[in-house]
């Protein structure tokens, strides 16, 4: 069961229903963004507003349901980095999340604000992920290969803004690889010597 009570049902013509629904808002959200029409959703799957509702109560439930895999795979792949060099590691973890951020429309910025709203039903789903990825920048800043003056959090907020940007110039394939590597490239600057009082 999700953090919204959203469980894939048992029946298989409503466990159909659910996985049709769930196949439609992909496409809808991957087309238009996380605040597109849920009545297109219903009218994609050829199915009733009503039963959408009967399976996701609310968009977020909608969403968390399509987002709880992308979540664990995320906090699974910062597993599987971690006994690789720190920095690689990282640098790997952070492609992958950008590239997840980037999955729909308004996403990066839904997922920034669901990390400040504990009564989100798509909270606990953002908090298994996140906490993997601050895990590896913790780990590099242990040892050193990134610098230990700033907050694993703004590294997460940082990344979160280039998919942003990535999403709003489609056009330059290329730009969140850039982006990225000049955050990573900050990150492994020296801090600089601050002045004496």
């Amino acid at each position: 069961m999700s953090a919204t009570g959203v469980r894939r049902p048992a029946r298989a013509d409503a466990r159909r229903n659910y996985d049709l629904l769930l196949g439609k808002a992909h496409d809808v959200f991957t087309e238009h963004g996380t605040d597109a029409s849920l009545e297109e959703i219903a009218r994609r799957s050829g199915l009733g507003i009503g039963t959408l509702y009967r399976h996701f109560p609310t968009r977020d439930a909608l969403v968390e349901a399509l987002l709880r895999d992308r979540f664990e795979a995320m906090r699974q792949a910062a597993e599987r980095v971690r006994d690789e060099p720190p920095y690689e590691a990282l640098a790997q973890w952070l492609r992958k999340f950008i590239a997840g951020a980037a999955t729909y429309q308004g996403l990066p910025a839904s997922v920034v604000a669901i990390m400040r709203q504990p009564g989100s039903e798509l909270y606990a789903s953002c908090h298994g992920m996140r906490d993997a990825g601050l895990e590896l920048i913790a780990h590099a800043q242990q040892a050193h290969v990134i610098r230990d003056d700033l907050k694993p959090t703004d590294v997460l907020a940082l990344v979160g803004a280039i998919a942003w940007v990535g999403q709003q110039t489609p056009e330059d394939a290329g730009q969140p690889d850039r982006l990225l590597a000049l955050v990573l490239d900050a990150l492994t600057a020296p801090m600089k010597a601050r002045p004496t009082a």
